[in-house]
């Protein structure tokens, strides 16, 4: 374990879209969902009594500035062009399919007024400059705002200002994504980044961890604008006393009966688990937190934790929160990103390289079993012991193979998120080390060597090509992008 610190699908393909997994998030406000882990995880446990973390319900407010030159000039997209009509139309569009993004539509046909708009427009989140005639100027000065800009190009009405303006934007650093595409959802997914933006700057991460976490808090700040409360450790074991025993009970009794197999743990350490559960639950209900990260290992060793956090995260993880190992809180902000850009729960892992198969081996102790998310099917799973001591309680997944998987972790204190990709091949049966072992096959395993020292042991995997939204993601937040191998 590492020791330091067609039809529009925004999640991940072909299972649960974004907009499906937030409406679930929205419906169970009363309470935090929890399944029984039957055949497919469903009608289980009472979760009716405490209050499910609030997810945040406030609407970026994005710009939409459209800009073109009067109609009765000889340009592209014509002389006479129905520019009124068309603003209409892409208005309707973008509303409709982004219900929750609140666009401010204005129209800009130079340069000076563009400057004078965003001296006023302190308050909004970003631009969304949909560029549908040529030549104004306008572009170029919203790209250099600093705040997020999607620059759109209305197809043969602003190609080649776009052209222009999006590349010397990117040559200079600006915090900006460009769009070129016949596929209107093209533009409904780049918008709907604001929505991400916009619910990270309004989330607690809470952490638990005897380590200092201030300055690790201040960057996932500045970068993210998530806030890092650090819980008191004492919290965890009084919270795991006071859960409900019978409530846990008929939790730890949906566990055991949805497992393949169950082969070191006793019903006893596996109800203790449920309890912590609970506990953990009704934390992160009354710090208003999304997602929680326990230095496990280290407060475990110590007795100063009763039960190891495994079954909890997985259980957090398969419902749509975040349930991060080891109080490492640069993959706890890569998870809750994930979350919400895709809906997707994330694999931590300390991965295993075999360069004669060209493969990486990711392993670990916590590992979800809805991978494609909480409305997603779910895979096999075998209840096991913690692997390094052979105590507690934990999860070994057998996830899908055959699949596409994207495989990162953000560094908020250099504003870096690595990255690399490939296919899930095999479910390692070994004896050594954590118990779920996904091997993934990529092009050249020996380039994977190099970015270890740097970025620590962990990373996080989730499934599906999930390349093209991070990297635009990684735009608007001014996060450089290191590919790794």
């Amino acid at each position: 374990m590492e020791h330091n610190a067609g039809s529009f699908q925004f999640g991940c393909p072909g299972h649960v879209n974004r907009r499906q997994f937030l409406a679930g998030c929205s419906a169970c406000a009363a309470g935090l969902s929890v399944a029984s882990l039957g055949a497919r995880m469903v009608a289980g446990a009472a979760a009716g009594e405490t209050a499910q973390p609030p997810i945040c319900s406030a609407k970026p407010r994005v710009r939409l500035v459209f800009s073109h030159i009067p109609p009765d000039r000889p340009c592209w997209p014509n002389i006479g062009y129905d520019y009124e009509g068309r603003k209409k139309e892409l208005v309707e569009l973008l509303r409709t399919k982004c219900p929750n993004v609140e666009f401010l539509p204005v129209t800009v046909q130079g340069a000076e007024q563009a400057k004078k708009l965003i001296a006023e427009d302190a308050d909004v989140d970003g631009y969304l400059s949909y560029i549908v005639g040529i030549w104004t100027g306008v572009p170029a000065v919203l790209a250099g705002s600093g705040k997020p800009t999607i620059l759109v190009d209305d197809l043969y009405a602003g190609s080649g200002e776009f052209l222009i303006v999006y590349a010397g934007a990117k040559r200079a650093g600006q915090k900006v994504v460009g769009v070129s595409s016949s596929n209107f959802d093209d533009v409904v997914e780049a918008a709907r980044l604001f929505e991400a933006i916009k619910k990270l700057q309004n989330t607690n991460l809470l952490a638990y961890s005897p380590r200092d976490l201030g300055p690790t808090a201040k960057s996932i700040k500045e970068v993210f604008g998530t806030t890092l409360v650090q819980g008191d450790n004492e919290e965890l074991n009084a919270a795991l006393d006071k859960a409900d025993r019978a409530e846990a009970d008929r939790i730890a009794e949906g566990w055991m009966k949805g497992a393949e197999k169950i082969i070191e743990p006793s019903a006893d350490e596996i109800r203790k688990c449920a309890r912590m559960y609970l506990g953990i639950r009704d934390l992160m209900s009354r710090h208003k937190a999304r997602a929680i990260t326990i230095d496990c290992l280290s407060l475990f060793y110590t007795d100063k934790l009763a039960a190891y956090p495994c079954l909890c995260f997985w259980q957090l993880n398969n419902d749509g929160y975040v349930g991060a190992c080891e109080a490492d809180t640069d993959s706890t902000i890569t998870m809750l990103v994930m979350s919400y850009l895709a809906g997707c729960p994330g694999f931590i892992s300390d991965p295993v390289l075999d360069t004669a198969k060209s493969r990486i081996i990711y392993a670990h102790c916590v590992a979800p079993t809805r991978v494609f998310g909480p409305e997603g099917p779910t895979n096999a799973y075998h209840i096991r012991s913690h692997s390094e001591d052979r105590k507690g309680a934990c999860i070994r997944s057998l996830m899908p193979l055959n699949e596409m998987t994207t495989t990162i972790k953000f560094k908020p204190g250099s504003r870096e998120m690595i990255i690399h990709q490939g296919k899930t091949v095999e479910n390692v049966d070994d004896d050594k080390a954590c118990r779920t072992k996904l091997a993934v096959e990529v092009p050249d395993a020996r380039k994977l060597l190099a970015e270890w020292d740097r970025w620590g042991w962990h990373r996080v995997t989730f499934y599906g090509d999930q390349r093209r939204r991070l990297e635009d993601f990684c735009a608007l937040t001014g996060v450089k992008v290191v590919q790794e191998g």
